[in-house]
């Protein structure tokens, strides 16, 4: 199973709010370019985004939809990918002091992409995990500006630990 996180320097509803904006999905998540709302109100359980996937000289029709939703922590998307099956995708959201620590949880869920799932298919997905919430913290610390929450041993007055730290 695909489990990666990353702490991002913005707070949890900073976060929270680039994952609910249906339109800024394609500036975070790898892969999809001219995102198309299909169907309900992103990300309200139901609602669905249409997408074109570009892989060399194909291009693949795909879609996300919301299937589970808790407002400010959790949202988990089915990604359908035609032929292949689809995928579940869960995001969650954690307070970490002033920070937000997402989770990103990915795994087959329906169709031959499950049969096909393996260490070299599970490398790949956490290739593309360190991108997509590479590009997710860029968003949500450049839109957080001023309000972006610094680690707090970077912070004047911090314990400090390293090679030096302890000696007198």
């Amino acid at each position: 199973m695909a489990v990666r996180h990353r702490l991002i320097q913005a707070s949890p509803q900073a976060v929270w709010d680039v994952l609910a904006d249906g339109d800024q999905y394609v500036k975070w998540v790898v892969g999809p370019s001219e995102v198309t709302p299909k169907a309900g109100q992103w990300p309200r359980v139901g609602a669905t985004i249409a997408y074109e996937v570009r892989v060399g000289p194909l291009r693949l029709n795909n879609e996300s939809v919301v299937r589970h939703c808790v407002e400010g922590s959790v949202l988990e998307l089915e990604a359908k990918a035609g032929r292949l099956g689809t995928a579940r995708i869960a995001i969650e959201l954690r307070p970490w002091g002033e920070q937000c620590l997402v989770l990103v949880d990915e795994h087959p869920l329906r169709g031959p992409g499950g049969l096909l799932h393996n260490a070299g298919v599970e490398a790949l997905i956490q290739v593309r995990h360190r991108a997509m919430l590479a590009r997710l913290a860029e968003l949500c610390e450049a839109e957080a500006g001023d309000q972006c929450r610094p680690d707090p041993a970077q912070k004047a007055g911090s314990v400090e630990f390293g090679s030096e730290a302890g000696r007198a």
